[in-house]
């Protein structure tokens, strides 16, 4: 018996079809950055779906805290109380460094370090490729998140901004394979680079002569150099040195301070020469 409807192509030419089409698409967007804008577009457009799968695990985290005992919650409160107290103290004394350094820079003319504008960001999801270290964050254009800027946690420097959505942001952190940040030994100011490894728990101090006076437990700060992470920030600590004559340079390895497997809330830095400024939310 005759079909009414004639036969498509075979799964098989759909499927060549598919892939050529995909390697096409993905060299015009590497090669010639042709879909730059569409992106922005389509990552507005997930947002809603980002917000929605991470609905679930708010309210469990709600309904959590709403168990949480009496008790405990008292407990809590007196250690935040200890822990205002002393921070309260330090503040004090950070007051006073930061007058007296603030003196002595304007004697040596050189430029007062300003203060930068600050914004708390939350973790909403994060990237399952294990070949990339990236994760999504609740905050945006709208909020004036722009590429390249600098993210921290409690600890350090965390990443910087690589994609930006209109609510959303995606973070690529310190330990991807693709990053780099410029550091400094704080002990004796030696200049180095410091490399993703591919691991959330180590990094990897690039060229590094063996004579380079480097020592276990060095603490690494960011340099400010390449205009991307401000200066003074902790980034990494240093945990391994093997200065094998063999090889050019000696292999270094660092942790990073930065807690970059239980991230949950994040800080956003907006130095002098941003080229956005922070949108804060208007309380009401």
């Amino acid at each position: 018996m005759n079909t009414i409807f004639t036969r498509g192509p075979s799964i098989t030419i759909r499927l060549v079809i598919a892939l050529v089409l995909s390697v096409v698409l993905i060299v015009a967007d590497h090669r010639f950055d042709a879909f730059s804008s569409s992106k922005v577009y389509l990552n507005s457009l997930v947002t809603p779906l980002q917000y929605l799968a991470s609905l679930p695990e708010q309210m469990l985290s709600a309904s959590a805290s709403r168990l949480a005992s009496h008790q405990r919650l008292l407990h809590e409160n007196r250690e935040l109380v200890k822990q205002a107290t002393l921070m309260n103290e330090k503040l004090q004394r950070y007051t006073i460094l930061q007058q007296e350094n603030n003196r002595l820079r304007k004697l040596l003319g050189s430029p007062v370090r300003q203060d930068m504008q600050k914004m708390i960001a939350e973790l909403m999801a994060v990237d399952n490729n294990p070949f990339s270290h990236q994760i999504v964050i609740d905050k945006g254009a709208i909020h004036g998140v722009y590429e390249g800027q600098s993210v921290l946690d409690s600890k350090g420097i965390a990443g910087q901004i690589l994609d930006v959505g209109t609510a959303t942001s995606r973070v690529l952190l310190i330990a991807d394979l693709t990053h780099a940040i410029p550091v400094r030994i704080e002990r004796n100011d030696v200049r180095i680079i410091a490399t993703g490894a591919g691991r959330l728990d180590e990094l990897l101090l690039e060229h590094v002569p063996h004579s380079a006076d480097v020592q276990e437990g060095d603490v690494l700060i960011s340099s400010g150099l390449g205009n991307v992470f401000p200066e003074g920030y902790p980034v990494a600590k240093i945990t391994s040195i093997v200065r094998d004559e063999g090889r050019p340079f000696a292999q270094v390895r660092a942790e990073p301070m930065a807690q970059l497997d239980r991230l949950k809330y994040l800080l956003l830095l907006w130095p002098e020469n941003a080229p956005k400024q922070p949108v804060f939310a208007e309380e009401g």
